[in-house]
């Protein structure tokens, strides 16, 4: 079993990745492996609507100049997933927001049905309003979302001050123990997989 754990944070070693830092050494004590992916600090692009991932049967996006796609092709072998963003304005990363929305709508077949967690980092205020947004699209997705002792938020501004959010880094480890529970019961000798649900989505809007 193998855990995707993104960072969507423009420091590649800053509070974020410390926070899926203490999450994947976690999973290493339950014999879950993990992969924390960076998504850099490069210029990403928006999703514009193209249709073209799914019109043309892509089963990805149509740009492929950033880390949209190399994130779907990690979905596609992953048993779970961690998404993790700094707090910018009561949300999280633009860049990551950017995206994690065409991840999501070119790859969200490698999603569904999975066990998945958010995780916020911030100075000191807007996290739970980022943790909201980051759980929106697994809400969507039909994914198992993982809970915690708290919501998953850490606080810390300068590089590795989140080490001394005792509570944060214990929040973050009690959810990782939880993700490998969840997971081991997916996997385990006899287990009922997610039956399809018998009714096909009636898409609609309120414009009549």
């Amino acid at each position: 079993m193998k855990v995707l754990l993104i960072n969507g944070s423009p420091r590649k070693n800053g509070n974020t990745n410390r926070a899926l830092m203490e999450i994947a050494d976690t999973l290493a004590t339950e014999g879950i492996d993990s992969e924390i992916f960076w998504i850099g600090n490069s210029p990403v692009r928006g999703c514009i609507a193209c249709g073209a991932c799914r019109n043309r049967n892509l089963g990805k996006c149509a740009f492929d100049d950033d880390a949209a796609n190399r994130i779907i092709e990690k979905l596609a072998t992953a048993d779970g997933i961690v998404i993790g963003s700094p707090t910018y304005y009561g949300q999280p990363a633009g860049q990551l927001l950017a995206v994690w929305q065409r991840v999501c709508f070119a790859g969200g077949q490698h999603i569904v049905n999975k066990p998945a967690a958010s995780v916020a980092v911030c100075r000191r205020g807007g996290s739970t309003a980022a943790f909201q947004c980051l759980n929106m699209p697994f809400e969507m997705l039909n994914s198992i979302i993982i809970g915690s002792q708290y919501w998953n938020v850490v606080f810390g501004r300068a590089e590795g001050e989140c080490e001394k959010d005792t509570e944060g880094m214990q929040t973050m480890r009690t959810m990782a123990h939880n993700m490998a529970w969840v997971l081991k019961n997916l996997h385990r000798e006899g287990a009922v997989p997610r039956a399809k649900p018998e009714e096909d989505i009636k898409w609609m809007h309120f414009i009549r």
